[in-house]
Protein backbone atom coordinates (compact mmCIF):
# COMPACT_ATOMS: atom_id res chain seq x y z
CA UNK A 1 0.00 0.00 0.00
CA UNK A 2 1.24 3.58 -0.73
CA UNK A 3 2.20 6.12 1.94
CA UNK A 4 -0.08 9.14 0.40
CA UNK A 5 2.12 12.57 1.03
CA UNK A 6 5.28 10.72 2.30
CA UNK A 7 7.36 11.87 -0.34
CA UNK A 8 6.08 15.55 0.67
CA UNK A 9 6.38 15.52 4.13
CA UNK A 10 10.07 13.60 3.58
CA UNK A 11 10.25 17.10 0.88
CA UNK A 12 9.29 19.73 3.28
CA UNK A 13 11.66 18.40 5.97
CA UNK A 14 14.52 18.41 4.36
CA UNK A 15 14.20 21.63 2.42
CA UNK A 16 13.13 24.15 5.48
CA UNK A 17 15.96 22.23 7.43
CA UNK A 18 18.22 22.89 4.61
CA UNK A 19 17.27 26.52 3.30
CA UNK A 20 16.41 25.13 -0.40
CA UNK A 21 13.67 27.05 -1.62
CA UNK A 22 11.04 25.19 -3.99
CA UNK A 23 12.07 27.64 -6.71
CA UNK A 24 15.91 26.92 -6.68
CA UNK A 25 14.64 22.39 -6.53
CA UNK A 26 12.70 23.36 -9.12
CA UNK A 27 14.97 24.74 -11.85
CA UNK A 28 17.55 22.50 -10.56
CA UNK A 29 15.28 19.62 -11.73
CA UNK A 30 13.78 21.83 -14.45
CA UNK A 31 10.15 21.87 -13.56
CA UNK A 32 7.70 23.80 -12.74
CA UNK A 33 8.05 25.38 -9.57
CA UNK A 34 3.78 24.63 -8.99
CA UNK A 35 4.83 20.83 -9.25
CA UNK A 36 7.08 21.28 -6.68
CA UNK A 37 4.54 23.04 -4.53
CA UNK A 38 1.99 20.30 -5.17
CA UNK A 39 4.32 17.72 -3.90
CA UNK A 40 5.35 20.24 -0.61
CA UNK A 41 1.81 20.88 0.33
CA UNK A 42 1.22 16.90 -0.22
CA UNK A 43 -1.56 17.84 -3.14
CA UNK A 44 0.08 15.33 -5.24
CA UNK A 45 2.76 12.58 -4.81
CA UNK A 46 6.10 12.93 -7.31
CA UNK A 47 5.89 9.65 -9.61
CA UNK A 48 9.03 7.01 -9.38
CA UNK A 49 10.88 8.97 -11.94
CA UNK A 50 10.22 12.60 -10.33
CA UNK A 51 11.44 10.58 -6.85
CA UNK A 52 14.57 9.67 -8.57
CA UNK A 53 15.19 13.22 -10.20
CA UNK A 54 14.40 15.00 -6.81
CA UNK A 55 17.11 12.75 -5.00
CA UNK A 56 19.80 13.63 -8.11
CA UNK A 57 18.73 17.75 -7.55
CA UNK A 58 19.23 17.84 -4.17
CA UNK A 59 22.56 15.92 -4.35
CA UNK A 60 23.49 18.83 -6.67
CA UNK A 61 22.56 21.46 -3.87
CA UNK A 62 23.35 19.52 -0.65
CA UNK A 63 24.42 16.13 -0.51
CA UNK A 64 23.44 15.89 3.08
CA UNK A 65 19.95 16.85 2.41
CA UNK A 66 19.81 14.52 -0.52
CA UNK A 67 20.27 11.53 2.10
CA UNK A 68 18.00 12.73 4.85
CA UNK A 69 15.46 12.74 2.08
CA UNK A 70 16.15 9.40 0.78
CA UNK A 71 16.59 8.08 4.56
CA UNK A 72 12.85 9.93 5.48
CA UNK A 73 11.18 8.96 2.50
CA UNK A 74 12.44 5.32 1.77
CA UNK A 75 13.07 4.64 5.63
CA UNK A 76 14.10 1.55 7.03
CA UNK A 77 14.49 0.45 2.84
CA UNK A 78 16.83 2.37 2.11
CA UNK A 79 19.02 1.29 5.25
CA UNK A 80 18.77 -1.99 4.32
CA UNK A 81 21.94 -4.49 3.17
CA UNK A 82 21.90 -5.39 -0.50
CA UNK A 83 21.52 -9.20 -0.52
CA UNK A 84 25.19 -10.57 -1.04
Amino acid sequence: MRNMGKAGKALKQVLEKYSISQNRLAVTMNVRRSTVNQWFNELSDPSAESATQIIAALEILNEVAAKEFVALYLGRIAQDDPPA
